[in-house]
């Protein structure tokens, strides 16, 4: 069973950045894709973005070329780098663990969460 924890959330200024970790126990995450959505009060997870096979990335639209994924495949932990934050990057951000895309039904395993909050 692979668990997920998140860290690195928290309060940071517009055009900031801040670096989210996803380690991984129980299971190594190298042979899965992992994922990072995000969840803003009131709506819905939506997709960050996702690696696979230990560099091939995915990136939603509205954080392409802000936000980077990467892959550390001796510590089990998978990180997301956002740069140039906004304040709609405002959420509860989650890395997942599956089959991959970008729905979080194709994820079997999930981290609690962390807090980003951007201001403005």
């Amino acid at each position: 069973q692979v668990q997920l924890v998140e860290s690195g959330g928290g309060l940071v200024q517009a055009g900031g950045s801040l670096r989210l970790s996803c380690a991984g126990s129980g299971g190594t995450l190298g042979g899965l894709t992992v994922g990072w959505f995000r969840q803003a009060p009131g709506q819905d997870r939506e997709f960050v973005g996702s690696i696979w096979s230990g560099w091939r990335t995915n990136y939603e639209g509205s954080v392409k070329g802000r936000f980077a994924i990467s892959e550390d495949n001796a510590n089990n932990t998978v990180y997301l780098q956002m740069n140039s934050l906004q304040p709609e990057d405002t959420a509860v951000y989650y890395c997942a663990a599956g089959m991959g895309g970008t729905v979080p039904t194709r994820y079997d395993y999930w981290g609690q969460g962390t807090q980003v909050t951007v201001s403005s």
